[in-house]
């Protein structure tokens, strides 16, 4: 076991801080104020070669390994979570799906802009009655010669407004339940398609979610991701890839509660000396620093087994629990270090505590991954082989 970042993975964190600290630290409280997605921050991001961090160079990728994206995630959710969602969502859920489960048709179309930033991904299974119970979604895909035609309505879906394609999920059989759920590519630009933002927000206002329409939408029969019916294990697949990353944001999400409550113990003074100085402010502090140490160790394993072309739900389960947790837990001290300061936009600390509630919830709640490791203890849950996985990496040529 080797826990030192590579030479390579170390001038990837150096670039990340720095854009972050740069591009987007001085920015974020006005863009969240103001409920604003910037797509030029995300163009950068691109430019960077960040949203294919992790895809073979073969399809336009920067051909890095799984816990360079881990690392890529948690650089940007310290500056904020929105722009840490938006590689989330394109990378992880979408561009490791098409990679993992696409064909080289489909990859050549769609996976190759995408990793090269040139288009946007997102990925649409959420639908307003069906969120942990996936097999309740309503949206339909009926074959009609060579087109399959959707309809239907997604909801919780980050990149709504600004993806270009989409990964979305339909019953194609609904006699068979989640068995006859099926994947499809959508581009925007389909006619019958329509999305619209979500306002009013609790927090991760800098970013864009919202809803999708499918209104007697026709997509093409080579659009089907894998066979009609393995729907579902590509959602779950997907979701092994999602998580991972939303579990390496909350490192960073923790890193930024640390560094400002660590700078604000230095900066008040109470009853004579600095806050840092008191026992009780000291254990929360404590506490973050083991929160984080905790959770990337947790994220870098679930990564090398994705290095070693491993299946790792059930590591990624229990990184994305725990990671979230611990990070909705920091922003909570760090508001209660910051005071009636905390409570003000004065500081950052108000906006981490709004941004860690929903990585509790999307991907997976707390209570559903909370089952999912006691199944797996008990033996009540055991993984099957997939039909397809993750290439090892290093990628071959």
């Amino acid at each position: 076991m080797n826990f030192e970042l590579t030479e390579e993975q170390s001038m990837l964190q150096k670039t990340v801080r720095s854009f972050v600290d740069q591009e987007i630290m001085p920015y974020i409280d006005e863009w969240d104020a103001k409920g604003h997605f910037d797509t030029d921050t995300l163009k950068k991001i691109s430019e960077l070669g960040l949203m294919g961090v992790c895809i073979p160079s073969k399809y336009g990728g920067s051909g890095m390994d799984y816990n360079s994206l881990a690392i890529v995630c948690e650089e940007l959710e310290r500056g904020d979570t929105a722009f840490r969602t938006a590689v989330s969502v394109h990378t992880g859920l979408n561009s490791m799906t098409l990679l993992q489960w696409g064909t080289e048709a489909q990859k050549e179309k769609y996976l190759i802009p995408q990793a090269k930033g040139e288009k946007v991904g997102a990925f649409g299974l959420t639908e307003p009655g069906a969120g942990s119970d996936v097999a309740s979604l309503q949206t339909t895909a009926k074959l009609d010669g060579n087109e399959y035609v959707l309809n239907g309505q997604k909801t919780w879906i980050s990149l709504c407004d600004t993806a270009d394609h989409f990964l979305v999920f339909a019953y194609t059989d609904k006699e068979r339940s989640h068995h006859g759920i099926s994947c499809f590519i959508v581009e925007r630009t389909m006619q019958g398609f329509s999305s619209k933002a979500t306002k009013g927000k609790l927090g991760i206002r800098a970013g864009n979610t919202g809803e999708l329409f499918f209104d007697d939408m026709r997509v093409p029969k080579e659009n089907l991701v894998g066979k009609e019916g393995d729907g579902f294990k590509i959602a779950m697949s997907a979701l092994d890839n999602g998580r991972f990353t939303v579990a390496a944001g909350a490192c960073g999400q923790i890193m930024a509660c640390l560094e400002a409550s660590v700078d604000y113990c230095h900066e008040r003074q109470t009853f004579g000396k600095e806050i840092g100085k008191h026992q009780l402010v000291k254990q929360m502090i404590a506490n973050m620093e083991a929160g984080l140490q905790m959770s990337r160790l947790l994220v870098w394993k679930a990564g090398e087994l994705k290095n070693s072309g491993k299946r790792n739900t059930r590591e990624t389960s229990l990184a994305k629990w725990q990671a979230c947790d611990f990070a909705n837990k920091a922003a909570d001290d760090a508001v209660q270090i910051h005071g009636a300061y905390g409570y003000s936009n004065e500081y950052p600390v108000e906006r981490y505590l709004r941004n860690s509630k929903a990585p509790v919830i999307y991907e997976g709640t707390r209570e559903i991954h909370t089952l999912m490791q006691a199944d797996y203890v008990l033996g009540y849950r055991k993984d099957k082989s997939l039909d397809h996985m993750l290439p090892k990496w290093p990628f071959e040529d």
